[in-house]
C-alpha cells in the first residue's frame, strides 16, 4: 500500500511539475507588453510621447532583427578554415557596427520627437528590463533543472568564507 501511495505522490508532484513549466513557455505579445508598460511606467511617458516613442522603436527592432537573423544563420555554421574564420569575424564586426549605426539613426528621430530626458530614461529602462527579464529567467530555469540559483550560490559562497 506504501507503495501505492509513494508512485501516486511521485506522479502528482510530477503532474504539477509539468503544468507550472507549461504556463511559463515564452510569449513574445507578453513580452512586448511588459516591456511597453515598463519603458512607459519608468520614462515616464504620455500617451503621445509613449506612441511615437514605440512607433520608432517597433521599426528600430524590426530593421536591427534583419541583423540578428543574418547573423544566427551566418554561425550556424563553424568556418572550416582560416581565411572564411577571418572573414565570419569581420562580416560579424561590419554587423555589429551596422546594428549600432542603426540605433544611433533611431536614438536620433526618438530625441526629435520626445524629451531627450525621457529617452534617456526609456533606454536605460529597456537595460533594466532585460536584465531583471534574464535574471528571472535563469532563476526558472536553475529552479527547472533542480541546480541552486545564483543568488543561493553567492550566499552560499559567502557565509564559507565567513567560516
Amino acid at each position: 500500500m506504501k507503495k501505492y501511495i509513494v508512485i501516486l505522490s511521485y506522479c502528482l508532484l510530477m503532474a504539477v511539475t509539468v503544468s507550472a513549466q507549461e504556463q511559463k513557455k515564452f510569449s513574445p505579445e507578453q513580452f512586448d507588453a511588459e516591456l511597453k508598460a515598463f519603458i512607459t511606467r519608468e520614462a515616464a511617458f504620455t500617451q503621445q510621447e509613449a506612441d511615437k516613442y514605440f512607433a520608432l522603436y517597433k521599426e528600430m527592432r524590426q530593421k536591427q532583427r534583419a541583423i540578428y537573423d543574418s547573423q544566427r544563420s551566418a554561425n550556424k555554421e563553424k568556418p572550416a578554415d582560416e581565411a572564411s574564420a577571418a572573414a565570419a569575424v569581420k562580416q560579424c564586426d561590419k554587423q555589429n557596427i551596422e546594428l549600432k549605426q542603426i540605433e544611433q539613426k533611431y536614438h536620433e528621430k526618438m530625441l526629435s520627437a520626445v524629451p531627450a530626458t525621457k529617452v534617456y530614461e526609456a533606454i536605460r529602462a529597456e537595460n533594466r528590463f532585460h536584465r531583471r527579464m534574464m535574471k528571472g529567467w535563469q532563476k526558472m530555469q536553475g529552479a527547472m533543472k533542480g541546480h541552486p540559483s545564483k543568488d543561493k550560490m553567492a550566499k552560499d559562497k559567502q557565509r564559507d568564507r565567513h567560516r
